[in-house]
């Protein structure tokens, strides 16, 4: 099966600065470096479809006890101004840190968008995001349909292991990518007509999300984003820092009425409703504290991805571990800040 896993959303052949307006493509590869698109085959959907399914059937069987274990299939969804080298070289590193070797999660697909904004020019990735959503949601779609004939198979097989999906399905979406996820996560739950009996995304990773932090709050502006997101997602976990220039210039430069997630965690812990149950399956983690000195408030908006105690934090967050456990065990404090006196 291939190694590594590739839907674009880019024109020119997968590695253009604009969406595909004819599409998405789709690609495969067994080795590096992924930022040649030579190294990339390119496959039809049926194929790609095909390969994923075959793919995460290989996964191994294992009882309800060992759930924690159980591997995943991940999309990752990169963030602002990233072309296709340097989302498939991102998203390479990522795959040799947690989808590699004899701990590895299962596999990753990358979902590249055409990112088109700087720092200081956010709007440009913003519009380009929202025109993509729809793209994602496809996907999205896909996997729902995906699980529900897994689940309705294992029903049929009086709850044969090898008849239900062996798979996860988790996400992880770092800075801008968060906001298209939000966008194509609500479309998602619209068009399927807001399931309940079913969760699409089994962990959902916000790693430094450019996006409203009262997303889940009733009453807030996106809230109904965030309700689907919540809705449609086991366990929501915002990676965060006050540290994070970037999203402090996002914050000064497009400010829309709240704080951005990325930079100062949830607007309320939990989330706030009108009426209960609480919004209890989303949290936030400050990782603040994992960031040496030296690490510069611009580097800290993509440090999260080549640190080693968030990178085994965000294993952990994957596997399932309870976040009562991640607290007591220290997994979600570093010991790098602030400067010791």
């Amino acid at each position: 099966m291939p190694k590594y896993w590739l839907i674009s959303d880019r024109n020119n052949g997968g590695v253009g600065s604009g969406r595909n307006t004819a599409g998405l493509s789709y690609f495969v590869s067994d080795a590096g470096p992924l930022n040649n698109i030579g190294n990339w085959k390119k496959v039809s959907f049926a194929q790609f479809r095909s390969l994923l399914a075959a793919a995460a059937d290989a996964f191994p069987a294992l009882p309800q006890a060992d759930n924690e274990k159980q591997s995943h299939v991940t999309i990752l969804v990169h963030g602002f101004n990233v072309g296709f080298a340097s989302s498939t070289s991102f998203y390479e590193s990522l795959c040799g840190k947690l989808f590699d070797g004899p701990d590895s999660l299962g596999l990753c697909i990358l979902y590249d968008w055409p990112s088109l904004g700087s720092v200081v020019g956010y709007e440009p990735d913003r519009a380009s995001a929202r025109d993509c959503a729809g793209d994602l949601t496809d996907i999205l779609c896909e996997l729902f349909d995906w699980l529900v004939r897994k689940q309705q198979d294992a029903i049929n097989s009086g709850g044969d292991p090898q008849k239900a999906c062996k798979a996860k399905v988790s996400l992880i979406a770092h800075s801008m990518g968060d906001y298209l996820l939000q966008k194509a996560m609500s479309a998602a739950w619209t068009r399927k007509n807001q399931p309940l009996l079913v969760s699409l995304i089994n962990q959902l990773l916000m790693v430094a999300a450019d996006v409203d932090n009262d997303l889940f709050d009733a009453g807030a502006e996106d809230n109904a984003d965030g309700n689907a997101i919540a809705n449609l997602t086991y366990r929501v976990t915002a990676l965060y820092s006050g540290r994070d220039a970037v999203l402090g210039a996002s914050a000064g430069l497009k400010h829309f009425g709240a704080r951005r997630l990325g930079r100062a965690g949830l607007a309320n812990r939990p989330p706030v409703v009108v009426q209960p149950p609480a919004t209890d399956n989303v949290w936030d983690v400050d990782c603040s504290s994992f960031f040496p000195p030296n690490v510069s408030g611009v580097d800290i908006h993509g440090a999260y991805f080549v640190t080693d105690g968030v990178i085994d934090l965000m294993r952990q967050i994957l596997r399932g571990i309870d976040r009562g456990v991640l607290d007591a065990t220290g997994a979600t404090q570093g010991g790098a800040w602030p400067p010791k006196a």
